[in-house]
């Protein structure tokens, strides 16, 4: 698993032992981020906030500091996943430009409690098939998370079925190999 491009393209990342994490393979991870970086409802990355959440390795908060965001947020309950995103972070040397929580995002604090500034883009990488979507989207939208107008992209199993979470408007979905990504806005009016 590596950084596929931006400031630090090529370099490699640690990965969580065991299996309770499954990173999102490099071709997936460049395809998400053509989207992103292409799409007309779509803004650049440069300086964005960005929320990490079901972390794992940390590979697509990484990539996004390395394509130019200005502080990512990772969040994940599993103690394995945080040591190797703190190791990534020590190797990129880019401690002073994110986090790492241990929170249950299903339990996520709100915002203000938590001592942070709103966020413009949340990826959101739950385990396939544990129905984790729907709580963690009402709880960034609940908890004050995002800015209005925020992207959130989500990836699911291909067999999943989509979140119900009326906080957020689909504007595009794409599917690739067993991953299926759908990226969705904050309403205005959530």
């Amino acid at each position: 698993m590596r950084i596929v491009a931006g400031t630090l393209r090529g370099r490699t990342l640690v990965a969580p032992s065991g299996v309770s994490t499954r990173p999102t393979a490099d071709r997936t991870r460049q395809a998400l981020f053509n989207v992103l970086e292409h799409a007309p409802w779509s803004r650049a990355l440069k300086d964005m906030r960005v929320l990490d959440v079901f972390a794992g390795s940390g590979a697509l908060g990484l990539e996004a500091l390395s394509r130019g965001a200005g502080f990512c947020l990772f969040i994940d309950n599993e103690a394995g996943a945080r040591a190797a995103i703190e190791a990534n972070l020590q190797r990129l040397d880019l401690v002073r430009r994110a986090r790492v929580e241990r929170w249950d995002v299903e339990r996520l604090p709100a915002r203000s409690a938590a001592g942070s500034d709103r966020f413009h883009l949340a990826f959101l990488d739950p385990p396939y098939g544990a129905a984790l979507a729907t709580p963690a989207l009402a709880a960034l939208a609940k908890g004050d998370w995002l800015t209005a107008g925020a992207i959130a992209a989500l990836e699911l199993g291909a067999r999943d079925p989509p979140p119900a979470a009326s906080e957020f408007e689909l504007v595009e979905e794409r599917t690739w190999g067993a991953a299926r990504v759908r990226f969705l806005t904050l309403a205005e009016n959530a």
